[in-house]
């Protein structure tokens, strides 16, 4: 799944409809690059417990004072002390307790795009593309997973790696890293999760694209929730490694319709979260962990509504043919949550009468970054859309049909 955060502070910024490009951070794949940071000063911590308690990890409380000075990198001290608080910390806001100790390490921005380098097959890339073209994110001529990766590559700062159980800091210079706050908790809360539930089991590997977007609400939902907390208590109750000045960046080339659609789990993840909290305790997370939710109609409008049955048909005649192998007998279901992003795309990119832009600021809550609630998208009941080929002349023409579902016939 595709993991990306959004600087929160930026979204005015970019939704000015004027000339200056979108700027983004990204957890696991779009990251700004983090900057140097200093901590508070070192002062006499509490005795260690008989056995490991919540609020405690490493030999560091969650509230003792530790001495970081991120100016000329992190030492492996350092590096502890940050770490093993930051571990402490979590366990207060989750309570939960870590089950083990999660390595750090430092990867250069080579290793880590050859790390993630796109492995799909090229029938997968083929059908995929006929996905994004069918909501209008991109051309005939693009490649999606290319246009994610090169991207990726060139901002990403860290990501929790579930099959290594290893969170990695990417640096230009790693022997000179620094590691940003939000970052670090965000991908902790990630590394907690893969020791309660496994993340790399099939339950959190839905085959479409409706289903990866709702079940990384849930994931990085609470990653992102978990974070806000913790920083809502920084510099109120605790005191806390400075979060490094934003260096900028973020592509001008930045496909927004796509950024849009990945970005919902970031965005309505929390609240989703949240909800579930304040109704029921974090054993109400625990439980959709369980049982994910499997459409993103379920993170928008915090409902258990299961889609329609619609079954996905091939109908194909004349030569043309399905990717019988790909998704879901070929078949993939994009969702509300894309087909929103569709429209607000068509709407900012091309001026289309679908979603008031603005619109999509029109949050109702603090954890809450982008609205992704709108007339045109909402009453989604479901969708199946198939990707078809057909070769002509040993050249090979790409199509689809795409059916879709809703509630009523207004909608």
């Amino acid at each position: 799944p595709i993991a990306v955060r959004s600087l929160l502070s930026l979204r005015s910024q970019w939704l000015a409809m004027d000339a200056r490009p979108l700027q983004v951070a990204l957890v696991g794949v779009l990251l700004v690059a983090c900057l140097a940071t200093i901590g508070s000063p070192a002062a006499a911590q509490r005795a260690d417990p008989d056995e490991d308690v919540l609020g405690w990890e490493n030999g560091y409380w969650y509230d003792d004072p530790i001495q970081v000075d991120q100016s000329d990198g992190l030492s492996p001290a350092e590096r502890e002390a940050y770490v093993s608080r930051a571990m402490a910390r979590i366990e207060v806001l989750r309570e939960r307790e870590f089950n083990g100790t999660v390595p750090v390490s430092v990867i250069s921005r080579d290793e880590y795009g050859n790390l993630t380098a796109g492995n799909s097959s090229a029938d997968y890339g083929a059908w995929n593309n006929q996905v994004w073209e069918a909501l209008f994110v991109v051309g005939e001529d693009a490649d999606v997973e290319d246009e994610l990766h090169s991207t990726a590559t060139a901002a990403t700062s860290g990501g929790y790696f579930f099959v290594a159980d290893e969170i990695r800091i990417v640096a230009d210079d790693p022997g000179d890293a620094t590691i940003d706050r939000g970052t670090l908790v965000h991908e902790l809360v990630h590394a907690q999760q893969d020791q309660y539930v496994d993340l790399t089991n099939e339950t959190y590997a839905a085959p479409t694209q409706d289903g990866q977007l709702a079940t990384d609400g849930l994931i990085e939902g609470e990653a992102n929730y978990v974070e806000a907390l913790y920083e809502e208590r920084c510099g109120v109750e605790w005191d806390c490694v400075p979060a490094p000045q934003s260096g900028g960046g973020g592509s001008s080339d930045l496909n927004l319709g796509l950024f849009v659609t990945i970005f919902h789990p970031y965005s309505d993840g929390p609240p989703y979260i949240d909800d579930l909290v304040e109704r029921e305790g974090w054993s109400a997370v625990d439980a959709k962990f369980a049982s994910p939710p499997n459409s993103t109609e379920q993170i928008i409008h915090h409902t258990d509504e299961a889609p329609e049955p619609l079954e996905g048909r091939d109908t194909a005649m004349g030569g043309w043919e399905s990717f019988a192998d790909e998704g879901v007998n070929g078949t993939d279901t994009v969702g509300e949550a894309s087909i929103f992003a569709m429209l607000w795309y068509q709407a900012r990119d091309a001026g289309a009468d679908t979603i008031p832009v603005r619109t999509i600021t029109d949050t109702s809550g603090p954890y809450d970054a982008y609205n992704y609630d709108s007339v045109p998208s909402a009453g989604w009941a479901n969708d199946v859309l198939v990707p078809y080929r057909k070769v002509v002349d040993n050249e090979t023409e790409y199509g689809y049909v795409w059916t879709t579902e809703w509630d009523t016939e207004a909608d």
